[in-house]
């Protein structure tokens, strides 16, 4: 039934899926990369593959200005932004914090076009219902996209990845034991697991959370479980969702969301200097940190197979410059 339903083109898709042949040599195990940063949107990012059925159920609703919200370098925002441009729509981006940096997702929202409101980040859900309010006064159609795009219909691009997935294995007759990718808001992993049960893909899918921390735990995998719940009654999937469906890994925080340190600086400094692949330094440098990390602490055997799910953000690198830079 997901072929059914109907979205909005904005990806290149598929995107490729190669062998990490320096990095494998390395840590000594097989380790391939799917390259959701090449989506294609305005530098690409996993957020394209959710905004296809987000943008198409707005212009289904007759919506004229899309509202969104995240970090100060949110990669989602910037996404929309990008987005809103080719359905022809206006975007209003709730972004958290004070603006400190002209660099990076900031000032490509800007070239994009985005009316960007700065917020503290505990109060950026009220703010996009004070606007969409605002713009309903003025006899506008808002349509409000959550954090991360991650919600029932946005999850529906990742049912979409792992059928593509799927396909890429069977034509290159190779099938991973792990998929590992980076988890905040939840709704990539959402989408994969429940594209796993959909296809039967064999691998177990490991989310290394980036900004989680034990005190959520299993508060995130019970709304995971929701949204998979949702995308599923979507697509005529029977099948229950529940918090032990989701493998979320919390020990690689580091110094918390949004902020560098040596660890995700290191891992940055290594894909790319091993096969001039460039990460980001919020989520995919976090993520390949935890990576490595479970790859030193024994947690795969030696003959599984790999494959690391990159969703993209370098446009972030140009907002990160001394944190990168120190040290080196």
């Amino acid at each position: 039934m997901i072929d059914k339903i109907a979205r909005f083109p904005l990806a290149v898709l598929p995107t490729p899926m190669h062998v990490l042949t320096g990095l494998s040599r390395q840590a000594g195990i097989e380790i391939f990369i799917k390259r959701d940063d090449l989506t294609g949107l305005a530098m690409g990012g996993n957020k394209t593959r959710k905004l296809e059925y987000l943008i198409q159920d707005a212009m289904a609703q007759r919506a004229d200005t899309l509202i969104t919200a995240g970090a100060a370098q949110s990669n989602h925002c910037r996404q929309t932004a990008a987005a809103a441009v080719k359905a022809g729509l206006a975007c209003e981006l709730v972004l958290a914090g004070e603006q400190n940096s002209r660099n990076g997702n900031v000032l490509l929202d800007t070239l994009l076009g985005a009316k960007v409101h700065w917020t503290p980040r505990k109060e950026r859900q009220a703010r996009m219902q004070t606007i969409a309010h605002e713009l309903e006064q003025r006899g506008q159609v808002p349509y409000v996209i959550p954090v991360g795009g991650s919600n029932a219909v946005g999850a529906l691009g990742y049912v979409n990845a792992m059928i593509e997935l799927e396909k890429q294995c069977q034509s290159i007759s190779w099938w991973p034991t792990h998929v590992v990718l980076a988890t905040s808001s939840g709704g990539t992993m959402a989408g994969l697991v429940t594209g796993k049960k959909l296809t039967g893909f064999p691998a177990e899918i490991v989310g290394i959370s980036i900004d989680k921390g034990f005190d959520e735990f299993p508060i995130f995998e019970n709304e995971m479980a929701e949204i998979s719940l949702s995308a599923a009654h979507q697509i005529g999937l029977d099948s229950p969702f529940h918090a032990d469906d989701f493998i979320v890994t919390r020990e690689f925080l580091g110094l918390g969301y949004g902020i560098v340190g040596a660890e995700e600086r290191n891992a940055i400094y290594t894909l790319a200097r091993s096969d001039a692949i460039l990460l980001d330094p919020v989520y995919t440098g976090k993520a390949m940190y935890g990576l490595l990390e479970l790859i030193g602490n024994g947690f795969f055997n030696p003959d599984d197979r790999i494959l690391f799910w990159h969703t993209g953000g370098e446009a972030s690198l140009f907002g990160y410059e001394s944190e990168l830079m120190h040290a080196r």
